[in-house]
C-alpha cells in the first residue's frame, strides 16, 4: 500500500498473480487496497481457482476484470472428488490405515470387517451442491464410471441437453436433494459463509456420505464430527478443511474420514494451465478483447453501462 501511494511502479496496466507455490499467498484485496491502484489497471489475473481473498465487486467498481484459472483445474479437482467418493463408499481409509500400521491384528481386522461397511457406488444417488464446470465434470465422471443417479441443486439450472446427457435431476430446494442423496459432493464457490452447518447436516439422509473439494470454510468441522460420531453421516472425504492447515483432531481419529491436503487441483497439468490461462487473460484484456475466464464480467459491464 505504501508503494502504491508513492506510485513506485508507475501507471501499470495489469496484475498477474503466479501460481501460489511460486508467487506466494495473497493478502486481502479490499476497497482500502484496490482504491490505491492506478486508473490504468484493467485486469487482475490469478493463476488459481479460488478468489475469496479478492473483493471482485470492488474490482469491478474500478473497472478491473478479475480472472481466475478455474477451468485449468477442473479435471484434477473432479478426479479428486471421484477418489474421495469411492473412498467414502468403500470405507477405504480404515483399510489404508490398517495396511500402513505394520500391525498384523489391525490388518486382519480391516481385511475381515471393512467389507461389512463397504458399498459399490453403482445404483446409489450422488447429490452435487453446485453444478458449475467442476460440478458437472464430477457428475459426468461419476455417472459414466459408476452408474450412479445424479441429483443436483444450484442457483442456475443446467440446460435440458446437459441434464439428459447424465440423466441428472434438478432440485430447487437443497433440503429435498439432501434427503435422497447417498453421497453429497460440495462443488460450489465460497462466498464467506458456511453452508454445511449442524442444522443442514440434520437434513442429510441418515447414513449418507459427504465429500468436499470446494472450500473448507463451507463446512462446520465440529458439526460434521458430531454427525459422523452419531453415524447420521457415515463417512466423509475432505480435500479442504475449515482451518487449514490445522485439522480437527476428531476428524483425524475417525477412520471413516478420508483426508487430503487441499491437493484437489494439484497436478502439473493444472499448474501449467493456471499460469498459461492467466497470461492469456492479461494479453486479451490489454489488446482490447474479452478475457477468457472473468469472474466479475457482468459487474464490470454494469459499471460501464
Amino acid at each position: 500500500m505504501a508503494a502504491l501511494k508513492q506510485k513506485k511502479w508507475g501507471d501499470f496496466h495489469a496484475i498477474f498473480r503466479p501460481y501460489w507455490n511460486t508467487g506466494g499467498e495473497m493478502g486481502l484485496w479490499n476497497e482500502e487496497l484496490i482504491s490505491l491502484l492506478p486508473t490504468t489497471v484493467k485486469v487482475f489475473a490469478s493463476a488459481g481457482a479460488g478468489y475469496n481473498w479478492a473483493d471482485i465487486g470492488v474490482l469491478a467498481k474500478y473497472g478491473i476484470y478479475y480472472c481466475n484459472g478455474a477451468g485449468a483445474s477442473s479435471e484434477a479437482v473432479a478426479d479428486m472428488a471421484i477418489f474421495h467418493m469411492l473412498s467414502a463408499f468403500r470405507n477405504l481409509t480404515w483399510s489404508h490405515l490398517a495396511a500402513r500400521s505394520g500391525d498384523p491384528e489391525r490388518w486382519w481386522d480391516a481385511h475381515k470387517y471393512v467389507n461389512d461397511t463397504s458399498h459399490n457406488p453403482r445404483g446409489h444417488t450422488v447429490g452435487i451442491i453446485g453444478l458449475g464446470n467442476i460440478g458437472y465434470l464430477i457428475a459426468r465422471k461419476a455417472y459414466l464410471a459408476f452408474g450412479v443417479k445424479i441429483v443436483y441443486s444450484d442457483i442456475f439450472r443446467k440446460t435440458k441437453d446437459q441434464e439428459e446427457a447424465i440423466e441428472a435431476e434438478y432440485y430447487d430446494k437443497l433440503e429435498d436433494m439432501l434427503a435422497v442423496a447417498d453421497c453429497v459432493v460440495i462443488a460450489t464457490p465460497f462466498s464467506g459463509e458456511k453452508i454445511v452447518t449442524a442444522q443442514l447436516l440434520a437434513k442429510f439422509k441418515k447414513g449418507s456420505r459427504l465429500v468436499n473439494i470446494a472450500r473448507g470454510g463451507l463446512v462446520d468441522s465440529e458439526a460434521l464430527a458430531d454427525a459422523l460420531e452419531s453415524r447420521h453421516i457415515f463417512a466423509a472425504g475432505l480435500d479442504v478443511l475449515e482451518n487449514e492447515p490445522y485439522v480437527s483432531p476428531r476428524l483425524i481419529k475417525n477412520e471413516n474420514v478420508t483426508l487430503t491436503c487441499h491437493n484437489g487441483g494439484g497436478s502439473l497439468e493444472t499448474n501449467y494451465g493456471f499460469e498459461s490461462l492467466a497470461m492469456e487473460n492479461v494479453y486479451l484484456v490489454l489488446t482490447g478483447r474479452e478475457p477468457l475466464t472473468p469472474v466479475n464480467a457482468q459487474l464490470v459491464r454494469e459499471r460501464s453501462s
